[in-house]
């Protein structure tokens, strides 16, 4: 059986905890756009990213507070950055890159805080058992057009979660894929 899965391209951004987010910002945690996974939202706020070696700007903070901080970013802004962080699935922290984050005239640097997000198909529990698939289970997803390929996936069952495939922009540009194309989940 195979399933076709809307494509959601994850940019460069930020989870923060409610003590992280005050000390860089005075106002509230603003919403901007609400994203496809329920309860989740861009914020109009933005911060630099910055290391020694390179910096980037206006990296959007994502809502709701997390419990731990997170910058998630491609491969090509770690090259920018001159950092090595490690493909990882989100929350998963130990032994990641330090990063500084930036808003203005106050900063705060974190360590263990900056991943590559691994890519995930985001599903709720009936979607994985009408599928037959279990939480972390990797899958093959085939992506077709000019240029083709298979890459790997991890599910991601939440109570919520709103079937789309997550891929940072690296994925997204390396097979011409936009937000919302369809891929095919081989199972």
């Amino acid at each position: 059986m195979n399933i076709k899965v809307p494509v959601g391209i994850s940019n460069r951004h930020v989870h923060l905890t409610k003590e992280v987010y005050e000390e860089l910002f005075d106002e509230e945690l603003t919403l901007k756009n609400e994203l496809n996974q329920p309860g989740e939202f861009a914020s109009i706020e933005t911060l630099t990213i910055k290391t020694p070696k390179g910096s980037i700007g206006n990296v959007r903070v994502l809502g709701p507070f997390r419990n731990y901080n997170q910058v998630e970013i491609s491969k090509s802004d770690a090259y920018v950055l001159g950092l090595n962080p490690p493909v990882r699935t989100s929350g998963d922290l130990e032994n990641s890159e330090k990063i500084t984050l930036i808003n203005g005239d106050r900063s705060i640097t974190l360590e263990n805080a900056c991943i590559i997000a691994n890519r995930h198909i985001h599903m709720n529990p009936e979607k994985a058992l009408s599928l037959g698939v279990t939480n972390n289970q990797l899958v093959n997803v085939k992506i077709a057009g000019d240029k083709s390929g298979v890459v790997t996936a991890f599910v991601k069952i939440t109570e919520n979660g709103y079937f789309e495939m997550h891929i940072d922009r690296d994925d997204a540009n390396a097979f011409l894929l936009n937000n919302n194309d369809e891929v095919e989940v081989l199972l």
